[in-house]
């Protein structure tokens, strides 16, 4: 329906919206979707290229996730984050956080192997560690957020 607008004023021709009725169609929302492709190098490289929240007591178990297959449980406090598709280089940035408590904590994304050699991040995986300082001792955590931008 075209919009029209009668010599009183009254404009007939516009829904709720305010578009007109069947002005947008499902195919015009298709086409000028946003998607990767579309998307410019600087916008691109402002998106997260892997992200995961998870439970690291007990069984560890993801809760939601891109790009991570799976949390490989290491040992008390020490986690590997395993990438469904390869960074293309271990340039990457990586952000951690962690449900609060009382307890004063270091998560840090170099953990150690169990000689005591940190691990620096691959492109599969990168392995992090949770360690309460007023305890001096690693320790699980009930939830853990890791994201990781290149």
């Amino acid at each position: 329906m075209p919009i029209a607008i009668n010599g009183a004023g009254t404009i007939t021709g516009i829904s709720a919206g305010g578009l007109p009725d069947s002005c947008i169609t499902t195919d015009d929302i298709a086409a000028n979707a946003v998607t990767a492709a579309k998307l410019g190098a600087d916008q691109a490289s402002g998106l997260a290229k892997a992200w995961v929240n998870f439970n690291g007591t007990g069984t560890v178990a993801i809760r939601a996730s891109f790009n991570v297959s799976s949390i490989t449980d290491n040992g008390t406090g020490d986690y590997t984050v395993n990438f469904t598709t390869a960074m293309p280089d271990t340039n990457y940035a990586i952000k951690i956080s962690s449900g609060a408590t009382s307890t004063r904590r270091t998560i840090n994304s170099y953990g150690v192997d169990g000689g005591g050699t940190a691990v620096p991040p691959t492109t599969t995986s990168v392995r992090l560690i949770c360690f309460d300082e007023s305890a001096s001792a690693m320790i699980d955590i009930a939830s853990v957020s890791v994201a990781i931008f290149r």
